[in-house]
């Protein structure tokens, strides 16, 4: 008998009640008991498996992006980039890819509502023939820190307060205003934006610079756009709270709903280049997640479309046991020095081996689809089959080989072991320059969101000083505005 063609499945469901290991359970209603009355036997061991299994159900929600909804389909090239990269997904016009998407919330549990204040990720994993490519972004271009050492602060500070359990601003007000770099942020949180309508109608970035290298070994930084078809909506905070009263599982259902009536979400994704010869000549450092590439100096390319035709078949399966992580590439696809990227390729892989094991990446949701050999076995829940007799490279026994040799970014580093900041910091032009694009009713309903934030009454002067300072420097009139209503001098 084939153990792997016969591993567990529904699709070799009995049609009787049996234990894991597949003998008949002719009773599941009744404990094995000592008389009809009496205490219930431990040698009862379909309930005690039945017991065990369920108290097993639930495995550590994810500390972040706990909440979420995931979909299926694939992505579809459209325009040649082939100069850009050897990726193989991306080698002409035409070429698709199986792809699973998983939208979520990032700061609050696994039952929040979603209609909530909060960021939303985005997150693409394509099963491209020379293995899986995660994209891992936000509905954001930015982020809110520049250096993956300050995450586990931040995350802190955005969570419900550990005394209380709840969500303050006093907290949040406090550790940024240690960090202007976060008002780009911020310009997008307290905006319109800050409620997506539902997961259909929100842009997706990922977020970090990545480097695109072509056939020659010629790389490019790039940063990836996604743009729905149906556009961008929105919900403001009374319609929020509508709708999140009357469903907190709202942009779940959406999502579900629209790709059983057909109605397939899609999205359009675009590139901007830059050659890194050239970084020089921008104001600012093109891998600071806290800055967006001017569109007007590095255009959007189209590059394809992406479109979610499938709902998953298990929740659990599809979504809690689906794993991303920014490390996971392909030839034609590298990192760059973006600090944030360089921490999150560490942390997304190990905080997945920490809450679905070492072997997550055999899950079904998360396996390549694609030949693939290593010598990774054993451990916890490994459930590969295998019946060779040489796990070692390399042996003269095993014809196994070194892949061909693709090419990476070819930048000698040097410089001194140092922590030090970035030199272009420069964090109030952009977030100024997004406020001054909103028509005068959304900059009225930005202002109110953070008066309303800064009015928290444990939100000391000193604080609500420094951020109409941050928002002074990034715009004047907003400072004024916010100091006049506030009742605080800006203290420059």
């Amino acid at each position: 008998m084939d153990p792997y063609k016969y591993r567990p499945s529904s699709a070799f469901n009995s049609p009787f009640w049996s234990t894991n290991s597949g003998a008949p359970v002719w009773n599941n209603n009744s404990s094995l008991t000592v008389g009809t009355r009496g205490p219930i036997m431990l040698e009862d061991y379909h309930l005690v498996e039945k017991i065990a299994n369920f108290d097993r159900e639930r495995i550590p929600e994810r500390v972040v992006h706990a909440r979420g909804a995931s979909a299926k389909g694939f992505f579809e090239v459209t325009h040649d980039i082939s100069h850009l990269t050897c990726a193989d997904f991306l080698r002409a016009p035409g070429v698709q890819t199986p792809v699973i998407v998983r939208f979520s919330t990032v700061i609050h549990e696994r039952g929040s509502p979603e209609t909530l204040r909060d960021p939303r990720g985005f997150a693409v994993k394509f099963y491209t023939r020379e293995g899986n490519f995660d994209l891992v972004g936000n509905n954001f271009p930015v982020f809110f820190i520049r250096d993956g050492m300050k995450f586990p602060d931040m995350v802190h500070s955005l969570k419900p307060n550990p005394k209380s359990h709840i969500q303050e601003n006093w907290r949040i007000l406090d550790f940024f205003s240690h960090h202007p770099e976060s008002l780009h942020m911020f310009s997008f949180l307290f905006d319109d934006v800050g409620i997506p309508q539902d997961y259909r109608h929100m842009e997706g970035s990922g977020v970090n610079t990545y480097t695109l290298i072509n056939k020659t070994g010629k790389a490019h930084y790039v940063k990836f756009h996604w743009k729905p078809t149906c556009g961008v909506k929105c919900l403001l905070d009374d319609e929020a709270v509508m709708v999140g009263g009357a469903n907190h599982s709202h942009a779940t259902k959406d999502l579900y709903d629209s790709i059983q009536a057909g109605n397939y979400p899609e999205w359009k994704l675009f590139i901007q280049t830059i050659d890194p010869d050239h970084e020089d000549k921008l104001d600012f450092d093109p891998l600071d997640v806290t800055k967006t590439w001017p569109e007007d100096i590095i255009p959007l390319q189209p590059v394809g479309r992406l479109v979610l035709n499938k709902n998953i078949d298990n929740f659990f399966a599809e979504n809690e046991q689906l794993a991303f992580c920014p490390g996971v590439v392909v030839p034609g696809i590298y990192y760059s020095d973006d600090k944030l990227l360089q921490t999150r390729i560490f942390s997304y892989s190990d905080t997945q081996r920490h809450r679905l094991g070492p072997n997550y990446l055999m899950l079904p949701a998360n396996a390549p689809k694609c030949a693939h050999h290593n010598n990774h076995h054993d451990g916890f829940m490994n459930f590969l089959h295998r019946d060779e007799e040489v796990n070692y490279f390399p042996s003269r026994y095993d014809p196994v080989r070194h892949a061909e040799r693709f090419p990476i970014p070819p930048r000698i580093c040097t410089g001194k072991r140092e922590k030090c900041v970035i030199e272009k910091e420069n964090n109030f032009k952009q977030p100024g320059e997004r406020y001054r694009s909103f028509d005068p009713d959304r900059q009225e309903r930005f202002i109110k969101r953070w008066f309303d934030a800064l009015s928290d009454p444990r939100v000391t002067h000193e604080i609500r000083s420094i951020w109409i300072s941050y928002w002074s420097q990034a715009d004047k009139s907003l400072g004024q505005k916010l100091a006049t209503r506030l009742n605080v001098k800006p203290s420059m």
